[in-house]
């Protein structure tokens, strides 16, 4: 639901302005507006777009119970339908109420912004039942950079997910016709993360801004609430920050085959055309590609190996064959996270044009099955990933098995004196190990809440978490391949096997970027000549991946 210009942004933190209306919102307008502060507009159908299930909402009488604009909710729904039209938007207000009692650190501003553009995306597909002014506060909001504090625990992803996004709704939402005292008013206004970590309360922060809380009415309190927004945004985040891995981790795991002395057999178009997989093939390529002009490798489509046999260890051999589905994977899940950033979530929906007269329907988009595979399917391909990864590291650590590099990736004075690189290795160790347990599925559990009446959750927001998580975990791996990497390229040139002409164009430049980095200490990120403090260096090699500065430097190439 988006279309692009430039304009000025009053986040202040860029010129990109997202303008939400009949184009589908994709995952760089996410990140653009969640992580890089772009300005966000509506276009100008919205007043149109969100009329006819609004007029509805107010028009329908209240003489028979009509589920969340009368009644009560989950197993309460049914009991008892309000009359006094008062009564529907204080049941609105007391939604919002009780729903917000999650726990847990607050979740980053990134998360919570990615949740408030997803929110209105969802607000603005028409079938809400809502005022223009409660979607175009959300969007207020945004561009004056309040962001509710949101504690990371609560979710089940089905009903929607109701506790996270309630302390979205406490901030921007007040109470009916006076019902609550200025000092009641303060206390249910919820959170807004403030200035360097400070947490102040949501009334005093939308004061600050220069936003007027709304009272809600009739239907929007569950319209607020109800939807997968936090279990999509954590995903849509995770994926984006995956795909970025993934290619940093193809250009590195070229590095590590490079500086291994690997064959070239393994990546010759025919072999994998010859299985037809899409993302195999892709790889392969690539790796031809990152290795034009090595000379340390062995063997090509054109010249024979001249070491027999001419098979490396499958961490090396097999890279294409388990990237590949790793791409095919995450290509898999794009579809569905982008799908879900452009639904209609919440229940029940509004359909003016039904030929019934109860235009509400009751269903269950807010169940976010789509969004917990989706993280499931991605923490498992991210930590492959990482396992591979970490093979190579310890390849490279082993003098045994690194092809003649020294032990632990340094040429100490004295043997044993210097660890080099031994505990870079542990620490991947480490992390591929927690991305195990984190990878195992959250979508396959389930726990019945609300009186049964919610008998079957997807566990979502677990499923993001974990997927966030992993994803991170595995950057500080190819991090470390990154600096290894480097380091066995520099010892292959210092033991006069090539010449830095000798390597690959790509390896090059990509040791060139790590050669001129300093760390976060304002020390050069150096050749390993003796130990050292290390976490500097790691630090700063985990910004390299994580901004996609290794992907551009190669990228800059072609």
């Amino acid at each position: 639901m988006t279309q692009t210009s430039t304009a000025g942004n009053a986040a202040g933190a860029g010129s990109r302005v997202v303008v939400l209306g009949d184009a589908r919102l994709t995952l760089t307008d996410l990140v653009d507006v969640a992580r890089h502060g772009a300005r966000v507009e509506l276009d100008a159908a919205v007043e149109a777009r969100l009329k006819p299930s609004q007029e509805w909402v107010e028009a329908t009488g209240l003489e028979r119970p009509i589920y969340s604009i009368n009644t009560g909710f989950g197993s309460l729904a049914g009991r008892q339908a309000f009359a006094d039209p008062a009564d529907a938007a204080e049941l609105s207000r007391r939604l919002v109420l009780s729903n917000a009692s999650g726990i847990g650190r607050y979740v980053d501003a990134e998360l919570v912004r990615a949740t408030m553009l997803i929110r209105a995306v969802s607000l603005l597909s028409g079938y809400s039942g809502v005022r223009p002014e409660v979607a175009r506060l959300v969007v207020d909001m945004l561009n004056a950079g309040v962001h509710p504090a949101i504690p990371e625990y609560g979710s089940l992803g089905a009903s929607g997910d109701l506790i996270p996004l309630a302390h979205l709704a406490l901030v921007m939402t007040k109470g009916v016709d006076g019902r609550e005292s200025a000092e009641e008013d303060l206390r249910n206004s919820g959170e807004v993360l403030g200035d360097g970590g400070v947490v102040v309360p949501g009334a005093e922060a939308m004061a600050a801004a220069g936003l007027e809380r709304v009272a809600l009415a009739a239907k929007e309190g569950l319209a607020l609430l109800n939807g997968t927004s936090f279990s999509c945004a954590q995903v849509a985040l995770a994926l984006y920050d995956a795909q970025t891995l993934l290619d940093t981790n193809i250009i590195t795991a070229a590095m590590s085959i490079e500086a291994l002395k690997g064959f070239g057999d393994a990546f010759i178009a025919e072999l994998h055309q010859a299985r037809g997989q899409a993302g195999q093939i892709e790889v392969a390529a690539r790796i031809r590609g990152l290795l034009a002009g090595a000379t340390l490798t062995d063997g090509d489509r054109d010249n024979d190996p001249v070491r027999q046999p001419p098979q490396d260890a499958y961490s090396l051999r097999c890279v294409p064959q388990v990237l590949g589905p790793v791409i095919d994977t995450m290509r898999f899940v794009r579809g569905l996270v982008e799908n879900e950033m452009n639904a209609a979530t919440d229940n029940p929906l509004i359909f003016p044009a039904l030929p019934r007269s109860l235009k509400a329907v009751s269903g269950g988009n807010f169940h976010a099955e789509y969004m917990a595979f989706a993280a499931d399917f991605l923490s498992i391909a991210v930590t492959e990933i990482g396992s591979i990864t970490e093979r190579r590291l310890f390849r490279m650590d082993d003098g045994t098995l690194n092809r003649g590099l020294p032990d632990m990736l340094v040429n100490s004075e004295q043997v044993g004196m210097d660890c080099g690189y031994m505990l870079p290795q542990y620490l991947a160790a480490a992390l591929v190990s927690d991305c195990k347990t984190l990878a195992h599925p959250d979508s396959v559990d389930s726990i019945p809440t609300c009186a049964n009446q919610e008998d079957h959750v997807s566990m979502a927001n677990n499923a993001g978490r974990h997927a966030r998580q992993v994803v991170a975990n595995i950057e500080a791996v190819v991090a470390i391949e990154l600096l290894m990497a480097a380091q066995a390229l520099d010892l292959r040139i210092l033991q006069d096997e090539v010449t830095e002409e000798g390597l690959a164009p790509s390896s090059r430049a990509v040791r060139a970027l790590v050669r001129s980095a300093d760390d976060t200490q304002g020390q050069p990120v150096a050749h390993l000549t003796q130990d050292r403090v290390l976490y500097p260096w790691l630090r700063r090699a985990v910004e390299l991946v994580h901004s996609g500065a290794v992907v551009d430097t190669v990228g800059a190439l072609s």
